[in-house]
């Protein structure tokens, strides 16, 4: 009996060790910053009021904010956050949540008439993920000229390419629907399995001086001069 608690009592203490050692795995993961020297956040009003001198303090070159979703929400802290981010010398760029449920056309006049006209920003991004979308599925087929509508109306407004940013199983689905674009992967604690992106979410659950929730982490491929470069 006394063996069998012996053996109960380490196998929890081995189990409350490697819960611990992976969660300060998971906390402080970065990716190599040598090869990936420049770090950036994405935002929403979700991370409520941000210290973005803070922000930039602790080694944030770029973020992106969400600025719309759908055809007709828009960010409430976007305007705010990117006034306050530019002044706090950080590259700042806009997104918008594609829904499966709105025409193209509709998405990409909200996302138009929100953008602010204050000279550079890093490309428009378009979010195209399952996770907070409407239920509706619609084909490939069906969902293809709704997107190239909103990139066609974005990229001739701005005179840029969009990057895309889509989970890996959005892509398996619509990845043939989808233009051929840069795209910002989401790679968990791990490096993305291809080397066709440009940005890379590395966690969800990130900490950054100057903002109390947690935030998403990405860095981009390149140094400050390729962040330069994407700036228009």
């Amino acid at each position: 009996m006394l063996t069998a608690v012996r053996i109960f009592i380490g196998a929890a203490v081995l189990t409350v060790a490697v819960a611990v050692v992976a969660g300060i795995y998971l906390l402080t993961y970065r990716p190599d910053a040598s090869l990936y020297p420049v770090r950036g956040i994405d935002v929403s009003h979700h991370q409520g009021d941000i210290d973005w001198d803070k922000v930039a303090a602790d080694n944030v070159a770029f973020a992106y904010m969400k600025s719309t979703e759908g055809g007709d929400w828009k960010d409430r802290k976007f305007l705010e956050n990117w006034k306050a981010a530019k002044k706090a010398g950080i590259a700042t760029g806009a997104y918008h949540f594609f829904t499966l449920c709105r025409p193209g056309k509709d998405q990409a006049e909200n996302f138009l008439a929100t953008l602010p006209k204050d000279g550079t920003m890093l490309p428009p991004a378009v979010d195209l993920e399952y996770v907070g979308n409407c239920k509706e599925r619609p084909t490939p087929e069906a969902l293809k000229p709704e997107v190239d509508a909103f990139f066609g109306m974005v990229e001739e407004a701005l005179g840029r390419e969009a990057i895309i940013y889509a989970p890996e199983d959005f892509l398996a689905d619509y990845g043939d629907a989808l233009p051929d674009r840069p795209l910002w992967r989401r790679s968990v604690f791990r490096p993305p399995h291809k080397d066709d992106w440009l940005l890379w979410q590395y966690t969800f659950t990130g900490f950054v001086d100057g903002i109390e929730e947690g935030v998403d982490l990405n860095v981009l491929k390149g140094d400050e001069a390729v962040l330069s470069k994407q700036l228009r």
